[in-house]
């Protein structure tokens, strides 16, 4: 058994010295107005990261459905495609709202009438009833050719790079707790915080 109080008195190495100025300074230069203790750190840094993945995200998607139609449309545009065609069942843009948590029902509706522009959506239905969309024969050819093309590309390369037992299901849980706690955050600030 090791003898702890010896383990506590015994002077660092110069290398376990060095690595601990490395992470201290490191840890300073993440500190700021939004960072200013350990843990703001770490969740600041996830904002960054979460940021950055958001944003390769959408180039992802909208070059991927670029690839398979040869339309510019945004990554949101083409989200909205596959949600609509999820589980072959129509959706009002009520249930796409709730399912993309957002709110932006002006650019919502653009996004739609882009769609349905293109081809690759339609909608039934009436104002009084409610309006649902569906994805048409073409679009619902286009998400299976960026199915095919998104399995080809990023699901071989995320496999390669990540792994698929890399811990994917538990960052998606945690990055569901995190959405809470901004939903949270967001009541209280709208709520008693708000200059009016």
């Amino acid at each position: 058994m090791r003898n702890l109080r010896a383990d506590l008195t015994m002077p660092k190495s110069s290398s376990e010295s060095a690595e601990s100025q490395k992470t201290e300074r490191t840890a300073q230069q993440h500190r700021w107005h939004l960072a200013t203790d350990d843990f703001g750190v770490e969740i600041t840094d996830l904002e960054y990261a979460v940021m950055r993945v958001y944003q390769s995200f959408q180039r992802w998607q909208s070059e991927c459905l670029a690839a398979v139609t040869g339309i510019t449309l945004s990554g949101q545009e083409n989200a909205l495609l596959h949600i609509i065609r999820m589980h072959e069942r129509p959706k009002t843009i009520k249930d796409l709202l709730h399912m993309t948590n957002r709110q932006d029902v002006p650019n919502m509706q653009y996004e739609l009438r882009k769609l349905l522009k293109a081809e690759l959506i339609d909608k039934y239905g009436s104002a009084r009833t409610g309006i649902y969309y569906f994805a048409t024969d073409e679009g619902i050819k286009v998400c299976d050719e960026f199915a095919r093309l998104r399995r080809e590309t990023f699901l071989e390369t995320a496999r390669a790079e990540i792994g698929p037992k890399s811990g994917n299901t538990k960052a998606t849980g945690q990055l569901e707790q995190l959405e809470k706690v901004y939903e949270i955050a967001t009541r209280e600030i709208a709520t008693f915080h708000r200059r009016r």
